[in-house]
């Protein structure tokens, strides 16, 4: 790790933090976003629905466990730039096969360290998500502002297409096939098959821009609708498809990107939030049943509630800001979460979900 080499971080609003490089050298862009995890570090980076982010960390100290090849949650790390207060010069972990410096560098992320992320995040909660960038070859603050003003904003971005797979794969069922479900990868996490592979379920997991004819073909008893990154009002085209789908009775799961795409499908609409939800301790509470639960997030757009017809109704809220964090169609066996039941990192009190969907396929079969 070269602490000697110096980096810059630049906010939209013109905030400035200096600091030292870590992981690549070179002069990334993106929306600055904070996430609460004390750890998962690696299934943050691997997480498409990061895609054009830059990410800092809450907690002070990163990379003390190291990296390894098992904990990846996709094919690569997809965040734009990583920012934590220190990065561990020490890899302590009977797993670990490199330390998150090298790991980074190998994966051409820049990052920096060493800058006061505490007054970070407390700009960003004032301010909002903005847009900024990370440098260690042009370290002038103006001559850098230049460059994020001119960079591209969230809004309106459609990104899910830059994260999909080129091509239809499938993820085996890890006991007796029961189940055979269609997962569409808006940037899917390996996590979330795995949970479908325990219960009994194949998945294939097909491209972002595939045809509603094309799904039903496979013959699927269930349609899962992933997490990915991106403004979900800039995928009109997607919404058009998977409002086919809904109509065809087979049963439906979004999470994330999925459930703002859902609750277009329905009539409703999406915003953004100031400064979005990211980390593994957000409560949610299931007006279904009444108990509350600990959640992994990470979305900084939101279905508006107002605007969602008779039709559906919603089924869980984020207790922290009242925001809808679930939904079910009155009559369709459809419904969707805004948040990870994955739980790639965080806390597993999500997981009845899936159960909950493979529930919804045993009834109509």
């Amino acid at each position: 790790m070269n602490l000697a080499k110096k980096a810059i971080l630049v906010l939209e609003t013109g905030r400035t933090f200096r600091g030292a490089s870590f992981g690549a050298e070179g002069e990334t862009f993106g929306e600055i976003v904070f996430n609460t995890s004390m750890s998962g570090y690696q299934e943050i980076l691997t997480d498409p629905s990061y895609a054009g982010q830059i990410v800092c960390m809450t907690y002070p100290l990163i990379g003390n466990y190291g990296v390894n090849e098992e904990d990846t949650e996709s094919r690569r790390p997809w965040v734009e730039g990583f920012v934590v207060r220190e990065a561990s010069r020490v890899a302590s972990n009977w797993r670990s096969t490199e330390t998150l410096d090298s790991y980074l560098k190998r994966h051409r992320i820049v990052g920096i360290e060493h800058i006061d992320t505490r007054a970070l995040v407390r700009h960003i909660r004032d301010k909002g998500a903005m847009r900024a960038a990370i440098s260690t070859v042009d370290l002038n603050e103006e001559s850098l502002l230049q460059k994020v003003l001119a960079s591209p904003g969230m809004n309106n971005r459609e990104l899910a297409s830059s994260v999909t797979v080129d091509e239809t794969y499938e993820f085996p069922a890890a006991a007796a096939e029961k189940f055979h479900v269609v997962a569409y990868d808006f940037g899917v996490k390996t996590n979330s098959l795995r949970e479908f592979a325990k219960f009994g379920c194949r998945v294939t997991v097909v491209p972002a821009a595939t045809p509603a004819a094309d799904v039903l073909a496979l013959k699927p008893d269930g349609i899962f609708l992933s997490n990915g990154p991106g403004d979900p009002a800039s995928m009109k085209k997607t919404v058009a498809e998977i409002k086919k789908l809904t109509e065809s009775s087979v049963p439906m799961f979004g999470i994330c990107l999925g459930h703002q795409i859902l609750g277009q499908v329905f009539g409703g609409q999406t915003y953004k939030l100031k400064f979005g939800h990211r980390g593994g301790n957000q409560p949610i509470m299931d007006l279904t049943t009444g108990k509350v639960e600990i959640a992994s997030h990470n979305h900084g757009f939101a279905v508006e509630a107002e605007s969602l017809p008779e039709s559906v109704e919603v089924t869980h809220v984020n207790l922290n800001d009242r925001t809808v964090a679930g939904l079910r169609h009155k009559s369709l066996p459809v419904f969707s979460v805004q948040y990870h039941p994955e739980s790639a990192p965080g806390p597993h009190d999500s997981e009845y979900l899936f159960r909950r969907f493979v529930e919804l396929m045993e009834n109509r079969s």
